[in-house]
């Protein structure tokens, strides 16, 4: 397992963390603001880990795929999930 693959797995598990004292928090009826920063800070773990494994894919996949005469399909995926990413 690479770095960045590594580095997703801990944001992610930070995340999980957070979503579970989100929860929590929800449950004991905490103030409405401090639970939308708590889902917030959460929400930034995600990108974090989603960037890095974007990063290992193009990093690794993609390039094997440019050596292999295969990196359109590649590219082709990349572009369709900037898409969703930016239609947020």
């Amino acid at each position: 397992m690479n770095k960045e693959k590594k580095d997703a797995i801990k944001s992610m598990k930070i995340a999980k963390g957070q979503i579970e004292a989100i929860i929590k928090m929800i449950e004991d009826d905490r103030y409405c603001v401090d639970v939308s920063n708590q889902i917030i800070a959460a929400q930034s773990l995600l990108r974090k880990a989603n960037l890095l494994i974007l990063k290992q894919h193009m990093n690794h996949c993609v390039i094997e795929a440019i050596e292999h005469d295969k990196g359109q399909e590649k590219i082709d995926e990349i572009i369709d999930l900037l898409g969703k990413v930016m239609s947020k």
